[in-house]
């Protein structure tokens, strides 16, 4: 027998979602500024919410800090 469980409320917007769409970002523009192997799949985890690597949360805050370099972006202020 399977449980559903009902949402009242749709889920928070995760930080760095946040992030992306105040600087009107893509993931393809993430992905093409790294100079890193970041992948659209770790972007899109990010995204998401999921849980990521410390190496990955670090490759997405380079890429953003190449994109925004007047910004003073950190970790905290894109994942939880």
């Amino acid at each position: 027998m399977a449980i559903r469980l009902n949402k009242l409320s749709p889920e928070p917007q995760v930080l760095f979602q946040q992030v992306m769409i105040r600087y009107q970002l893509s993931n393809a523009d993430l992905v093409s500024a790294s100079s890193k192997q970041l992948t659209f799949k770790m972007v899109q985890k990010a995204v998401k919410g999921r849980a990521l690597t410390p190496n990955a949360q670090h490759k997405i805050l380079e890429a953003l800090r190449t994109l925004k370099p007047e910004e003073d972006i950190k970790i905290s202020d894109l994942f939880n």
